[in-house]
């Protein structure tokens, strides 16, 4: 082979490197990208266990809630974001663009629909009156002429003043509640059924226990800015696919040790 060929040899073989180097980047390009996950903020009041509560071994958010909302944007795609904040800076905070949702047991009331757009309901609850053990309250009625400890702006505060109760007795979280009655600072508390139970169970020594008072089924929603149909149709279908896949049972259960209830 004299030098000429030789040139042109390692001439063509450079410029065959080249073209298949083009051909494997273009076929690179051109595959398929995965969709980016959105992020989607979701406020809660994280102190209002089982359904929210700070993991004392992570320091995180935990309960119920806080797996639901995971798990049902999970099947949408979307990374949950938890931002802890205090109740009655939920619905502002929808209203200001600072979160997308709100998960915090928060009952739909068609007074709360005037101002935050709700998923479909995804737990069903009712108010049980807390008391002290041998307390003469026995139902509902009994409550009148009480001191009736609650937290503010919650279902458990309308349903106590729509009874009568003169002295009620405002907080801002349902422990807090709960607590005043465990030190004799009320004589009752009235709240929602699941997080009630839960207090009697971690607290035994408290000597509280619970009684059915006379009071409506309630259902939570996630909440969202008023005209965002389109976040709502995903959280839907998020609901709908983790119901129908058995996960809505399987924490359901983590949390309550039965199956959920059909509503």
């Amino acid at each position: 082979m004299n030098r000429v060929v030789k040139y042109i040899t390692v001439a063509l073989l450079l410029l065959s490197l080249v073209v298949l180097a083009g051909c494997g980047s273009t076929n690179s390009a051109s595959a398929p990208s995965q969709p980016e996950k959105k992020v989607l903020k979701v406020g809660s009041e994280v102190a209002y266990a089982p359904f929210e509560y700070m993991d004392d071994k992570t320091n995180q958010p935990t309960g119920f809630d806080i797996d639901l909302v995971k798990a049902i944007g999970k099947a949408e795609n979307m990374d949950v974001q938890i931002e802890n904040t205090a109740w009655d800076g939920l619905i502002p905070a929808l209203e200001t663009g600072k979160i997308d949702a709100v998960i915090s047991a928060m009952t739909i009331t068609d007074e709360r629909k005037k101002s935050a757009l709700f998923s479909d309901r995804y737990f069903q609850a009712t108010q049980y009156i807390a008391v002290k053990e041998g307390s003469p309250i026995k139902g509902s009625a009994d409550l009148v002429g009480k001191k009736v400890a609650v937290q503010t702006n919650t279902t458990g505060q309308y349903a106590a003043e729509k009874l009568g109760v003169k002295d009620v007795k405002k907080f801002d979280t349902t422990p807090d509640a709960l607590n005043a009655l465990k030190i004799g600072a009320a004589d009752a508390v009235v709240a929602d059924s699941p997080v009630v139970l839960w207090f009697i169970k971690q607290n035994p020594d408290a000597k509280v226990v619970a009684v059915q008072g006379d009071f409506e089924k309630e259902y939570y929603g996630i909440a969202m800015k008023m005209g965002n149909d389109a976040l709502a149709q995903k959280l839907n279908d998020g609901l709908k696919k983790i119901i129908a896949s058995g996960e809505y049972n399987d924490i359901y259960k983590k949390y309550f040790n039965v199956d959920a209830p059909k509503f």
